[in-house]
């Protein structure tokens, strides 16, 4: 069954459009404070549908997302007495716990390494702004983790280029497939 296909075509369209990057600065900045997708998913299409301004991409996400993370830190800073009701009602209370802890350990660290990896890094800039973590040190690590992350998307998808672009055009359905499955056997494994 042929779901994905559509959907790869329909999002390199998107990636190709004239207004892609207001969108990916957009959600690059949404997503550190409170949006759920992570502009990986936008940054990948359009680094592979223009190349040429990879780097561009790269720069405009890491900026966008630290702006972002700036606010996610306000949010905290501010209105964490406001949030915390709230936050406890979601999944996002446990992660919340854990950068806390976090931050107790690691300080620098926890920023850098929540920017880079595929962790809520929303949960840990309002973690930074709730702690009152200075914010020279936030804003650094924010820029290197999140820099290094989204370079490396867009490094890869350069590097990849058409050829990359046509072989998941080719297997793009099966990816998405075998991508269900495994979510799914995650679901069983969870409930068992």
């Amino acid at each position: 069954m042929r779901l994905f296909s559509p959907l790869y075509a329909r999002a390199m369209q998107w990636a190709r459009h004239r207004h892609a990057p207001v969108y990916l600065g957009t959600m690059s900045f949404a997503e550190s404070s409170f949006f759920p997708v992570p502009p990986d998913v936008m940054l990948a299409p359009m680094c592979l549908a223009r190349p040429e301004r990879a780097w561009r991409f790269a720069l405009l996400t890491t900026l966008a997302s630290v702006a972002g993370g700036l606010a996610g830190y306000a949010i905290g800073y501010f209105s964490f007495e406001a949030l915390a009701p709230w936050l406890q009602t979601t999944k996002y209370w446990a992660s919340y716990q854990t950068a806390v802890q976090w931050f107790s350990d690691y300080g620098f660290w926890a920023v850098f390494i929540a920017g880079f990896s595929p962790i809520p890094y929303k949960v840990f800039t309002i973690a930074a702004g709730a702690l009152s973590m200075a914010l020279l040190p936030f804003t650094l690590a924010s820029l290197v983790g999140r820099g290094a992350r989204f370079y490396l998307v867009a490094g890869l998808m350069k590097w990849g280029g058409e050829r990359m672009e046509a072989a998941l055009h080719r297997y793009v359905d099966r990816l998405g497939w075998a991508l269900v499955a495994l979510f799914a056997t995650g679901l069983l494994l969870i409930q068992v």
